[in-house]
């Protein structure tokens, strides 16, 4: 049996995006179904929008017997610098429910697609004492992740990136500043990947949870974004 193979022609097609403007940036949401936290979720536009004062506001909410919910990604990369994000109060999220903010570049596989995070949630089990992590990929690499537990209230999370070099901090209010209650701090300095393609992505999602699914509509509103060369 003899077998073609032909090059193929014309341009990918990527999936719609809408835009939305926040923080003085340019992001595409998107708007369909994906794999992520160990479930499909549905992806809705309507699930991401900004306020009169210029806030995000992020939701999940049940749509055709199916959670469906936001995710966001800045329209380009940024590189090193310091990112710095102000976030309200997340207490009242459910134990399958996860708030992301994290860099990926979808075309670096070597490098474990720069892939760096912030993330709130149980993720799927109450019986969690920490309720928050920072971590670089891979995660199943020891010393990868470092977890920790979150109050209530608006907590400014921040995280520099350098060369060989990922420094995170968590601090109380809506600015860093002198004197600001530090809730958690912690440096990485094995595994940092170089910059790339990666693009900034916002995520607020639903992850597999037999014991304890989510329950009910919910919603977070993320004050500001910040980047600092």
């Amino acid at each position: 049996m003899l077998v073609k193979i032909a090059k193929g022609t014309g341009t990918p097609t990527f999936a719609p995006t809408k835009p939305l403007r926040f923080s003085g940036y340019d992001w595409d949401v998107r708007t369909i179904a994906g794999d992520r936290g160990g479930t499909n979720n549905l992806y809705d536009p309507d699930n991401a929008w900004t306020d009169a004062k210029g806030a995000l506001h992020l939701r999940i909410k049940k749509k055709a017997h199916r959670w469906s919910c936001a995710e966001m990604v800045l329209d380009r990369s940024l590189g090193y610098g310091t990112y710095v994000i102000t976030v309200g109060d997340t207490s009242h999220l459910e134990p399958a429910e996860v708030f992301s903010m994290n860099t990926f570049d979808d075309w670096a596989g070597d490098q474990y697609y720069r892939e760096m995070d912030i993330e709130v949630s149980h993720w799927g089990n109450p019986a969690n004492q920490n309720n928050a992590q920072y971590g670089v990929q891979p995660f199943y690499v020891p010393g990868n992740v470092f977890p920790f537990k979150l109050p209530s209230g608006t907590l400014t999370h921040v995280m520099r990136w350098e060369s060989g070099h990922l420094h995170y901090q968590t601090v109380r209010g809506s600015a860093i500043r002198a004197g600001a209650a530090v809730v958690a701090e912690h440096e990485f300095t094995a595994g940092i990947p170089s910059p790339g393609q990666e693009r900034v992505q916002l995520f607020f999602y639903v992850v597999a949870s037999e014991k304890y699914p989510v329950q009910r509509d919910s919603e977070l509103i993320v004050d500001k974004f910040e980047y600092l060369p």
